[in-house]
C-alpha cells in the first residue's frame, strides 16, 4: 500500500500545523479550510474506509476529536464545532472538525479558504493555547 498524505504528515515527510497528538491519533489544520480553525483528525494506522477501522479505533478516533474540538472552540470564535466524515478525497479514514456559525459552514462545496502559511501557524498557535 502507498503511504497517503496523511501517513507521510505522521511520519513527518509533510510538515503540518499541528494541534494534538498521541501514540494512535493526530490532528492537524486542514491547508485549505472551509473555515479558519478547520482540523482534521487523522488515526496513525492507515485505513482508507473509517467504517473498517476496528471498534475501538473508532470510538477512540471520537473521544480523541472531542478533546480537539474543545480547544477549537475555545480558542476560535463559533457556535459550535461541527462534524464531518466524507471519506473520498483521501485514502486514509479522517475525521474534519469545522467551527460553524451556520449551516453553510460546512458545505464542502463551497470555496476553500486560502490561508498563508503564517496564517496558519497563527490559527494553529491560538488553538495550542488552550490548555
Amino acid at each position: 500500500m502507498t503511504d497517503s498524505i496523511f501517513t507521510k504528515i505522521i511520519k513527518g515527510e509533510i510538515p503540518c500545523h499541528k494541534i494534538e497528538e498521541n501514540e494512535h491519533f493526530i490532528a492537524f489544520l486542514d491547508i485549505m479550510p472551509l473555515k479558519k480553525g478547520h482540523t482534521l483528525v487523522v488515526p496513525k494506522v492507515q485505513v482508507d474506509y473509517i467504517f473498517d477501522l476496528e471498534n475501538q479505533t473508532l470510538g477512540d478516533l471520537m473521544i480523541f476529536a472531542k478533546k480537539v474540538a474543545k480547544k477549537i472552540e475555545a480558542a476560535i470564535p463559533c457556535e459550535r464545532i461541527g462534524v464531518a466524515v466524507i471519506g473520498l478525497e483521501v485514502p486514509h479514514a479522517h475525521v474534519h472538525l469545522i467551527p460553524l456559525e451556520g449551516i453553510s459552514d460546512i458545505d464542502f462545496s463551497q470555496p476553500k479558504l486560502n490561508l498563508s502559511q503564517q496564517e496558519l501557524k497563527e490559527v494553529a498557535s491560538q488553538i495550542n493555547a488552550v490548555k
